[in-house]
């Protein structure tokens, strides 16, 4: 027997039994020359050198019950150029051309796998052959051949081995039992067994393919089920010269089930057209497919976990990875095919591997509408969704469909989790992780294709934020801002559908969109918000402090609503903190909002130490004195105590307010007629409206208007001196006992008065008896609410004083 040698062919990856078959001519040539010369040696070697056969295509001519009837075309010749050795070459060409020609006899050839323990592969019947092996002399081989499957244990042993790569080389072993004759010599009968290693480039592998034209589309079973078809195109790189029609196929395609070693899951069952190979063509087969419903245990959730087999699946396809589905061979659906081709297919199952499709763009856009925003709850602890702002919002996304989805989709129910950013910087965490009912409606897009609109109503959604500073800097460009906020969101979309297989979940569907959040309307000018007060009680006083109720109307200028659970205000005047306003469960909607409950305290000296005190005095004086008073609303760190950056980035607005209106509802007449009551003498009225002079009994009353539409305070001392014509004292009074100030305008006990006699300022009001003038006034009072005291001063001028005996 010949040594074992590599082939030296013009197509290294075509058909094992071709391959063998060549192998088996080269030994019918070496067996003659070596038995018919006497220099055999030297005559094998020439044969092995020179020795060129190429096959050309080997083609099926048909299929029987047992096998196929394959046609072989070749060519075969000794081309003695290739023999290095010039007496070798000499010696072979000498022989050849005395032997001409070599004959054989039908033969049949069988092919083995020693290391599969000798199995018998397949076996091929030879027709006889003759050979013209004279050198450059081309022999066209043209001949039918039976092709029989060995054992199919065989096939799928070798099949699983080569598909998990653990066929380094292959040692495929051809016998056949020849008889040959050259000329008239016959040589009878010879059996010949040839050894064939295939490795590395050699041996076969997995054939690049490209799948095309996928269609997904319902339709109805015979008994009126809804099912779900699939259409393909599937193209293989084909190397090899090899004519085959390839009748009707069936398969099974599986999927991986939880676990590696779990048995494959069966989703749809398939069926191939006949398929025709043409030689080093690509080979184009199509392939239709049922899926009647899905297997319970494929959208089961898998233990220990929340997803299932087709949760794993279809993520790695949408993320654009690889994924392997598994094809099994079954029955096939035509009866022309023999049923040998389904045993055999049967036999192996064929890991293929399927490329992934990323779709970043399935979803084209996706926003937020109607929003609403809510503040943290107060009382919630800082890692509860509470403790982080809210949003409500119809969420709106336009879903592209594939052009391969031909099939009626709804939309149940979405969720996601998304990441909003702002400028390109993470701004928080949008927890969209409840599953919210949605609603879809099938659109057109001349441009983009078919997509469906999804829209889903979302309450009270936490936004975790987790970059305080760029928040501070976003709630600013919404303050000052002309152009509003644009915020990027990006998230993983779960949408569960409704097909005509049943409802199941795509998960973690990419979806980017902006999101156009609308500044204040007028920027920086809060003039809009317009701010009113009424109603006000005091509820609880202290040493140095008030407790205050109060309700106010203001103006929401943004189109937006918010809840506010909690909010704690500073109340400033010239930049010093006197004390806090707190709002509790508050909806503030867009435009005008009545009646909103809040609750202030008065506490200069806790909230700002003894500078405090001193600026809250002043400010009560000048407004008793009816100076100008404004109010500075402003937040700070702890304005809402579950998100500190909240009230940072507030912290930045400074809502100015005019103080409350000292003038009655239905001020009394001041005896003159005009109903004016006085000149003012400040640019608002004044805390003493009017008074009224005794001379005889040297006393004065006075008109007083109260802030305080339902407390009644207590004046606690008066030291007084009232001017003429603006410096011409009238007179003094020194008073110190209490009396009480009711709510709106009320009149006050006769005090004191010791006058200026004999000075004009006097004169001028013992000339005005019987009538009134102007007096301007300064004070120090006293002034108790319960528990809370303080001493204040007046400056009045302009006040009208009617005079009497």
């Amino acid at each position: 027997m010949a040594p074992v040698r590599q082939p030296r062919v013009r197509c290294e990856k075509y058909k094992t039994t071709t391959m063998v078959m060549e192998k088996v001519e080269e030994e019918h040539v070496l067996a003659i020359l070596g038995l018919g010369f006497a220099a055999p040696a030297a005559v094998e070697e020439y044969a092995k050198e020179a020795l060129v056969f190429t096959p050309t295509t080997l083609s099926v001519d048909s299929f029987t019950s047992t096998g196929i009837r394959a046609r072989v075309q070749g060519t075969f010749e000794l081309d003695q150029s290739k023999v290095h050795k010039k007496s070798i070459r000499d010696i072979g060409k000498a022989v050849t051309y005395v032997a001409k020609e070599i004959e054989t006899g039908e033969s049949e050839l069988r092919v083995y796998l020693p290391a599969y323990d000798n199995l018998l592969m397949g076996t091929a019947k030879i027709p006889p052959i003759k050979l013209n092996i004279r050198p450059g002399h081309t022999n066209f081989i043209d001949f039918l051949t039976d092709l029989e499957p060995g054992e199919l244990d065989g096939f799928r042993r070798l099949a699983n081995d080569w598909l998990h790569g653990r066929l380094g080389q292959l040692e495929v072993k051809g016998v056949t039992s020849l008889d040959f004759k050259s000329g008239i010599f016959k040589f009878g009968n010879r059996q010949i067994t040839q050894i064939l290693v295939l490795a590395g480039e050699t041996i076969p592998t997995m054939p690049a393919f490209d799948v095309s034209k996928l269609n997904f589309y319902e339709v109805q079973e015979p008994l009126g089920e809804k099912a779900m078809a699939a259409e393909a195109s599937v193209s293989i790189k084909n190397e090899f010269p090899v004519h085959l029609d390839v009748p009707i196929l069936g398969f099974d395609i599986l999927v991986p089930n939880c676990r590696p070693k779990q048995e494959y899951l069966l989703l749809a069952k398939s069926a191939t057209e006949k398929i025709q190979i043409k030689p080093n063509e690509p080979v184009i087969i199509s392939v239709s497919a049922i899926i009647k419903q899905f297997p319970p245990a494929l959208v089961t959730a898998c233990p220990g976990s929340a997803t299932s087999p087709l949760d794993a699946l279809l993520a790695d396809y949408m993320a654009g990875q690889d994924t392997t589905v598994y094809i099994h061979g079954t029955d096939s659906p035509s009866e022309d095919t023999p049923s040998w081709v389904s045993d055999l297919l049967k036999s192996v199952t064929v890991p293929l591997p399927f490329p992934g499709h990323t779709f970043d763009n399935l979803i084209r856009n996706f926003s937020l509408a109607d929003v609403h925003f809510s503040l943290p709850d107060p009382t919630a602890e800082p890692d509860e969704p509470e403790a982080q702002p809210r949003i409500s919002a119809v969420v709106k996304a336009l879903v592209g469909l594939p052009e391969e989805m031909n099939f009626p989709l709804d939309v149940d129910r979405v969720r996601a989790d998304a990441e909003v950013f702002f400028k390109g910087r993470k701004l928080g965490q949008l927890d969209l992780r409840k599953w919210q009912a949605a609603n879809t409606t099938r659109v057109e897009d001349k441009d983009a294709g078919p997509a469906l609109l999804v829209e889903s109503v979302v309450e009270d959604a936490p936004l975790h934020i987790t970059d305080n500073d760029l928040f501070t800097e976003v709630v600013q460009a919404l303050i000052f801002g002309a152009k509003g906020v644009m915020l990027q969101v990006k998230a993983k979309v779960d949408v569960e559908t409704v097909t005509a297989l049943g409802d199941f979940v795509v998960r973690e569907v990419p979806a980017d969109g902006e999101v156009l959040v609308d500044p204040f309307r007028g920027g920086m000018d809060f003039s809009n918000i317009k701010p009113t007060f009424g109603n006000i009680s005091i509820e609880e006083s202290t040493a140095d402090s008030l407790s205050l109720r109060l309700n106010v109307n203001l103006t929401n200028p943004t189109e937006y609503s918010t809840f506010v659970p909690y909010v704690n205000i500073n109340i400033l005047a010239n930049k010093t903190v006197l004390g806090h306003a707190v709002a509790r469960n508050l909806t503030v909607a867009p435009g005008n909002n009545t009646n909103l409950e809040v609750r202030a305290k008065w506490e200069p000296f806790q909230a700002s130490g003894v500078e405090g005190k001193r600026v809250g005095r002043e400010l009560l004086s000048q407004y008793i004195s009816g100076f100008n008073t404004t109010l500075t609303l402003k937040t700070h760190e702890n304005s809402i105590p579950s998100q500190p950056a909240l009230g940072k980035a507030l912290s930045i607005l400074e809502l100015t307010i005019d103080a409350l209106s000292l003038t009655p509802p239905s001020p009394p007449e001041d005896g003159n007629g005009d109903h004016d009551g006085d000149e003012e003498g400040g640019s608002g009225p004044h805390f003493i409206k009017d008074a009224t002079m005794h001379l005889i009994t040297s006393t004065a009353a006075f008109t007083l208007l109260s802030p305080l539409p339902k407390t009644t305070f207590f004046i606690t001392s008066v030291n007084a001196v009232a001017f003429y014509n603006h410096t011409e004292p009238v007179g003094t009074i020194d008073y110190d006992l209490p009396f009480a100030v009711a709510p709106g305008a009320s009149k006050t006990p006769r005090l004191p008065v010791d006058w200026s006699l004999g000075g004009a300022g006097y004169d001028a009001v013992r000339d005005a008896l019987g009538g009134s003038l102007k007096l301007d006034a300064k004070a120090d009072v006293g002034i108790r609410i319960d528990n809370w005291e303080e001493l204040v001063w007046f400056i009045g001028g302009g006040i009208g004083a009617h005079v009497r005996l």
